[in-house]
């Protein structure tokens, strides 16, 4: 089929930057037309969360030469995303966010098949992720990060020399706004910092002493979580307030509209009330606009090699004037997340008691009082009392059958590490590897570990 004149205008433009070599392009960019073909019929992105940056990064994914796009998001729109969510429209108030955004991407852009999920992150399995070449977070949470970041890093492995192995890395291009600021990040698991080497980046949210809301009020902020943290359950004894109820947080909002006036503070508006109590930062879709350019170039980049990638975190802020700037942040070794963790090899009739009496022997770990978990599965516990007596039962189990006798996977122990007075709490990432199973060979621990 013949293009039509606006395809060959993206064409043109994509062109510019894969048929033609540079000073800084990545090694393995090899320029020509099949490139722009494949970018088109084998890249799978998935763009988690589809809303003002969301929106945004669907229409620049699809416009940069991206055909094959899924979006995955839970909330449904409201009549306050439609300033800055451009893809909806007010009869699509109630709907899915990312049914709507992917329907209408489609019908402005030719040729793009846009799949939607309308759901919880983790309400899908782990394989759902796996077949997609990068992953693009428009999200507005830290632990909706720290999920889908798990996630990525969960598929890397390394080999032997604690070298990351290509084929197992699931890049990740991660983008935020808060009011005119705004940040783009590169996550190559195994290479660059992933989310939870730098969750100090994050500041702690801001709470106030309960003391404070019910005495002596200073502000609209203080007066609508009195209504929401106390009132709430004093008029509503055992009902669960739901923040997404529109009846719930008018009830909130009056409530706090009635004390605002008792103490003569003034600023208790109905959306305030909604972004206190539901920690929303006023977003601008300016700022979501830059951003998601440069979260949709890094992607290409990282797809394509035409150029080099971002290293690897991008500050924006357009409140005073225009400021931008690039920090190569580091990557820790010690991860729990995407660090290789420990090695330590094991026959597969190693029970867990025995297991843990080898971690209090290993040069590395010193680890006393252990509690092992597998994948969000407790395997033994320490306390309370009640999870060790539940746990109990598998210490003489072999480790091998309480890992789904997997040949070789990740486990976290926590436990107590040092010596004397200074001993303290601590987690660890350790790698197994059982021998003699599917080919596996014989690990040096003592060189590996």
């Amino acid at each position: 089929m013949a293009e039509t004149s606006a395809q060959l205008s993206r064409s043109r433009d994509l062109d510019k930057l894969l048929l033609r070599p540079g000073p800084l392009v990545d090694s393995s960019f090899e320029p020509g037309p099949d490139l722009r073909d494949d970018l088109k019929e084998y890249v799978k992105v998935l763009v988690v969360g589809a809303g003002g940056l969301g929106c945004e990064l669907l229409k620049d994914l699809a416009l940069s030469g991206f055909r094959n796009l899924e979006v995955i998001d839970m909330d449904r729109i409201e009549v306050s995303n439609l300033n800055r969510q451009f893809l909806f429209r007010l009869e699509d108030v109630g709907k899915p966010k990312a049914e709507v955004a992917a329907k209408r991407v489609m019908e402005r852009i030719s040729g793009v098949d846009i799949k939607h999920h309308f759901c919880r992150i983790e309400d899908k399995p782990i394989d759902f992720y796996s077949d997609f070449n990068i992953i693009v977070l428009g999200l507005d949470s830290a632990e909706a990060r720290s999920y889908i970041n798990a996630v990525a890093c969960g598929f890397l492995e390394y080999d032997d020399d604690d070298n990351p192995q290509p084929q197992t890395i699931k890049p990740m291009v991660d983008g935020g706004t808060e009011g005119f600021k705004g940040h783009v990040r590169v996550i190559v698991p195994g290479v660059t910092p992933c989310f939870e080497c730098t969750i100090w980046l994050f500041p702690v949210q801001v709470k106030f002493p309960l003391c404070t809301l019910a005495e002596t009020p200073r502000n609209a902020a203080h007066c609508i979580e009195y209504a929401h943290l106390i009132k709430w359950d004093e008029v509503h004894s055992g009902k669960t307030f739901d923040p997404d109820n529109p009846e719930h947080m008018q009830w909130v909002y009056q409530e706090a509209l009635k004390r605002a006036e008792l103490f003569g503070i003034t600023g208790v508006t109905y959306s305030f009330t909604q972004g206190v109590v539901k920690n929303i930062i006023p977003a601008i879709a300016s700022t979501n606009a830059i951003i998601s350019a440069a979260c949709a170039l890094e992607t290409l980049k990282i797809v394509t090699g035409c150029s080099k990638t971002l290293s690897n975190y991008l500050m924006y802020n357009g409140a005073d004037g225009l400021h931008t700037k690039v920090t190569d942040l580091m990557k820790s070794s010690d991860c729990l997340v995407c660090g290789p963790g420990i090695l330590i090899e094991l026959e597969t009739s190693v029970t867990l008691r025995k297991f843990m009496d080898m971690l209090e022997d290993h040069p590395k770990l010193h680890l006393t009082r252990v509690s092992v978990t597998y994948r969000g599965k407790n395997l033994y516990m320490q306390a309370p009392p009640v999870l060790e007596e539940m746990t109990r039962p598998n210490l003489e189990l072999p480790l091998f059958d309480l890992m789904s006798k997997t040949r070789k996977d990740i486990i976290h122990v926590n436990g107590m590490a040092g010596e004397g007075d200074k001993k303290q709490s601590c987690l660890r990432k350790l790698r197994i590897v059982f021998k003699g199973i599917d080919g596996v060979t014989d690990v040096d621990m003592a060189g590996g570990a």
